[in-house]
């Protein structure tokens, strides 16, 4: 279980570190690799995750969908990195693997959602992919309006990547 912990960890640690690179207009600068979305944009959809895996751990029913979409924290560095520091401190200070639902719905004429059984652990592993994911996204972002950033070499990418990458030099 530690390791979901130090990933976790590791990741929000490197959104950190590129936060305070990026300056505040480039953080807010759309991207047209990345639709005209910006980086802030990406940060801000990443981190509502976790905040509402924190919200679902104490009501015992995540769901992803109510995100509360947060302009001034897609918009304001300051208020980013403040959220990543808070959402580390959850992700550290919580140990208990709690028993959890999570509601889905796939139906976009509707709002009725389907409910799964999960976990706190399983839904962290989630975070943690969908974060590695996202900040791959944002590498492109950053590649191209703020290319003065000096991102840590394994940022967004998978470890199982890193390891197959790292298994074929070896082979060689």
């Amino acid at each position: 279980m530690i390791q979901l912990y130090k990933a976790g960890t590791t990741i929000l640690r490197q959104l950190s570190e590129v936060v305070e690179q990026i300056s505040a207009d480039d953080f807010r600068k759309p991207s047209k690799a990345l639709s005209n979305s910006t980086v802030g944009q990406h940060l801000r959809h990443t981190l509502e995750f976790f905040i509402c895996l924190e919200q679902g751990f104490e009501l015992g029913c995540v769901n992803y969908d109510k995100r509360i979409h947060n302009k001034a924290m897609e918009n304001d560095k300051v208020i980013a990195l403040h959220t990543i520091k808070m959402i580390e401190e959850f992700v550290n200070g919580t140990r208990e693997n709690k028993r959890l639902h999570l509601e889905v719905g796939y139906e976009p004429d509707s709002e009725e959602c389907v409910t799964i059984e999960t976990n706190y652990l399983r839904e962290l592993t989630y975070n943690i992919e969908h974060t590695v994911h996202h900040m791959a996204i944002m590498k492109i972002g950053i590649r191209e309006v703020a290319d003065y950033i000096k991102l840590p070499a394994d940022f967004g990418v998978a470890v199982s990547t890193i390891r197959y990458k790292e298994a074929t030099v070896v082979s060689r």
